[in-house]
């Protein structure tokens, strides 16, 4: 009895810690979805005193100079060759295509509006990680994805009143490049601490971003206010660098699939913020639709 007693007991303690970090990584994923939700907020706020154009590169510059901080300051070496075209699809994806291509949709657009895309950016996501890493999700798991995908869509046309603005070009460009970093972090997260993936991510573009600041700052006119400036502050240190290392890591450890999942909830929290802080009018089919995405959350991480 006592052999079998302690040949099983590794196995239990395995099973537990497993859980554990599922469930730590559930957590970190949902805090990254937490941060990016209020980017859309933080955006429409930032673009009171900024353009566009120099909104994205001086917040990307601001997030550079955080995660070499960080770097400098851990006396992280570089990464090894192999890592970097990876880290390039991330840069390309998170720090330039997606901040670039939701700021200009929202020159047009509000934060409702754009929530209909970001509604999508789950199935995207877990449509370009099936296709990179090889992975086939269960049946159950692409109805559940699907359904909460519908739901949200369905939410925010109705938010919008049905139409389609100018700026959806944008925005479904957005869907895309964003899905290819996302996936590309996941995997790289698995080898490096996820907040060395997108600091060195965010590092590599920073020429790019100097470059693109003194062209933004010169062609664009700046009128600070308390708002842009707690927006672009929000949108480098916030969105750009502590959501994406607490999401990489968590995406790190319950997979791309899983965790894109999760967002399902960001458009709803989204709108939450809108009204808080925009002062945006809320349908009363919020609610309502907030369970409906809840409940296909729990069937993606249970498939």
């Amino acid at each position: 009895m006592t052999a079998q007693n302690s040949a099983t007991l590794p196995t239990t303690i395995a099973v537990e810690g497993a859980a554990r970090r599922a469930g730590g990584g559930t957590a970190l994923a949902a805090l990254g979805v937490v941060a990016f939700s209020l980017t859309f907020p933080a955006t429409a706020w930032g673009l009171e005193s900024f353009g566009p154009w120099s909104f994205v590169a001086v917040r990307s510059v601001l997030a550079a100079l955080i995660a070499g901080g960080f770097l400098l300051a851990g006396r992280v070496p570089l990464p090894d060759r192999a890592h970097w075209a990876g880290l390039a699809v991330v840069a390309a994806g998170v720090v330039v295509g997606f901040p670039l291509l939701t700021t200009l949709a929202l020159t047009t657009s509000t934060t409702s509006h754009a929530a209909v895309v970001v509604g999508l950016l789950p199935l995207t996501t877990a449509t370009v990680s099936a296709l990179r890493t090889g992975v086939r999700p269960s049946r159950r798991f692409w109805g559940a994805a699907v359904a909460g995908a519908a739901v949200v869509l369905g939410f925010t046309l109705a938010q919008s009143g049905g139409s389609l603005s100018a700026g959806d070009g944008y925005l479904f460009g957005a869907l895309l490049v964003c899905a290819a970093g996302y996936t590309e972090g996941g995997r790289l997260a698995r080898v490096l601490p996820g907040w060395q993936v997108i600091g060195w991510a965010l590092v590599l573009c920073l020429p790019l971003s100097v470059a693109g600041s003194a062209l933004g700052l010169a062609y664009e006119p700046v009128h600070p206010t308390g708002h842009g400036l707690a927006g672009l502050l929000w949108a480098a240190a916030g969105s750009t660098f502590l959501g994406l290392y607490v999401w990489y890591r968590g995406m790190a450890e319950i997979g791309a699939p899983r965790a894109s999942q999760l967002q399902l909830a960001q458009p709803l929290l989204t709108l939450v913020w809108s009204v808080a802080l925009l002062g945006e009018q809320l349908s009363p089919a919020a609610p309502v639709a907030a369970c409906a995405v809840l409940v296909c959350i729990a069937v993606t991480q249970r498939a």
